[in-house]
């Protein structure tokens, strides 16, 4: 299983493929050259690639090329309109 270590901006920093997520966790930690965990998790997170594409597509931000206009496809009535 690939896992991905990622920053506080949600980028993917470095990339593991692993059997378990400990393997992962102690990969990263002393690629990082940490040994506490807390100061670790407090930096970075892990989660798998797949966990982490997901997350992506489901927080992706809509395109503003099309915005929203609501306000033309109404075709109610307006009362103070002659």
């Amino acid at each position: 299983m690939k896992y991905v270590l990622i920053d506080k901006n949600h980028d993917v920093v470095d990339k593991i493929d692993s059997i378990t997520e400990g393997g992962a966790e102690h990969y990263f930690m002393k690629r990082k050259q940490m040994d506490d965990t807390d100061a670790f998790y407090s930096l970075w997170k892990i989660k798998t690639e797949k966990e982490y594409k997901l997350n992506q597509e489901a927080f992706a931000r809509k395109s503003s090329s099309h915005p929203t206009s609501w306000w033309d496809e109404d075709n109610y009535l307006d009362i103070d309109k002659p």
